[in-house]
């Protein structure tokens, strides 16, 4: 018979989840995965403790933000030295590197303690959906994405088309006329 740690052990292990951050806002998915980094979805967990779960985000290339974000929304980063602050735009920062924006979407909503770089680690960033394969033997779960993508016109049938409601306006209607 095994140890009651050995059985807790079992039942609380590491899990490996994936998320498509295609057409994702950053900031859902941050919100989404930081307590899946902490443990807080586990039964056990302890702020103290480290518990938390992998998560891999593939297509964090195609990311969206809602409005004019790509253009407003600032990243700030200072050297130390004096006058060594500079702000750089979401696009930019995106087109240097597809996956630092929910990099640091989730590293912002992580607790700022010790344990916060541990955590991190076990943050896996692709900017493709291509995973090494070392990786994508461990991922048990995957996660359904925070916002649901509506389909392009395109992408429906004739069929679904033809069935959705009209919009019906009284002028059009012979029998009123």
């Amino acid at each position: 018979m095994a140890s009651r740690a050995a059985q807790q052990w079992g039942t609380f292990a590491r899990i490996w989840y994936l998320l498509d951050a295609t057409k994702q806002p950053p900031g859902r998915i941050a919100s989404m995965v930081s307590p899946i980094l902490q443990g807080k979805h586990k039964p056990i967990y302890h702020p103290l403790s480290d518990l938390g779960d992998h998560v891999v985000i593939i297509n964090t290339r195609h990311i969206a933000f809602s409005g004019d974000k790509w253009n407003t929304k600032l990243y700030h980063h200072h050297t130390g030295y004096p006058k060594g602050f500079s702000s750089t735009k979401a696009r930019v920062v995106h087109e240097r590197d597809p996956t630092k924006i929910i990099h640091k979407a989730v590293y912002g909503m992580l607790p700022k303690n010790l344990l916060r770089r541990t955590m991190m680690q076990r943050l896996h960033l692709f900017p493709d959906a291509q995973i090494p394969r070392d990786i994508q033997e461990n991922i048990v779960e995957q996660l359904t994405p925070p916002r649901v993508v509506p389909r392009r016109l395109d992408q429906y049938t004739q069929e679904e088309i033809d069935n959705f409601p009209k919009l019906w306006f009284p002028e059009d209607d012979p029998d009123l006329r």
